[in-house]
């Protein structure tokens, strides 16, 4: 049996592994304590090794990662628009990432605006009057950007911690 390699220095969809076969007691999910866990130690560390701006953009250069991966990998693109966002809307309530809510579509430009409730990085910390979600923005613009095509630029204009009760996001494309 030949032996696989795999750079680890590179990202591919494969390289998550078979979960249920890896994890066959203990199974495919874990508390959302631990993810945060995760994320919020990572980006005090890039913070103070490169300062907050730097850490923030990484943190949205592998958002951006992630939701294009995912969206070639769990998401059919070939569906109209609505189809589309319905079954996003489902996945991501489905694997327990957030509620999402489209507030604003404008067809003629593609610009976005949309709500997620209940998210895994933010919903339920204490309020720090500032926006955390870096990594969603990047997700949210992989995704759109997969989807239609376009570019995206997505920030978030609401956030859990500058005391709002859902993150909201705006993506412009480019």
């Amino acid at each position: 049996m030949q032996k696989q390699t795999n750079n680890h220095n590179t990202f591919k969809w494969e390289s998550l592994g078979d979960i249920k076969k890896g994890r066959g007691d203990l199974g495919e999910e874990m508390p959302v304590i631990v993810y945060r866990l995760m994320q919020y130690t990572m980006l005090d560390v890039l913070s103070k090794e490169y300062g907050n701006e730097t850490a923030n953009e990484h943190f949205r250069k592998a958002g951006h990662l992630a939701g294009t991966e995912f969206a070639k990998n769990v998401l059919d693109l070939k569906v109209g628009f609505n189809t589309f966002v319905a079954r996003l809307q489902c996945k991501l309530k489905e694997l327990k990432i957030g509620i999402l809510r489209m507030e604003d579509f404008n067809e003629d430009t593609g610009d976005i605006v949309l709500t997620v409730s209940e998210d895994l990085d933010c919903s339920g910390i204490p309020i720090t009057n500032e926006n955390v979600c870096y990594y969603d923005e990047g997700f949210v613009a992989g995704i759109l950007e997969v989807y239609t095509g376009k570019k995206y630029n997505v920030r978030e204009i609401d956030c859990w911690a500058n005391g709002d009760r859902v993150c909201r996001f705006r993506g412009i494309v480019e």
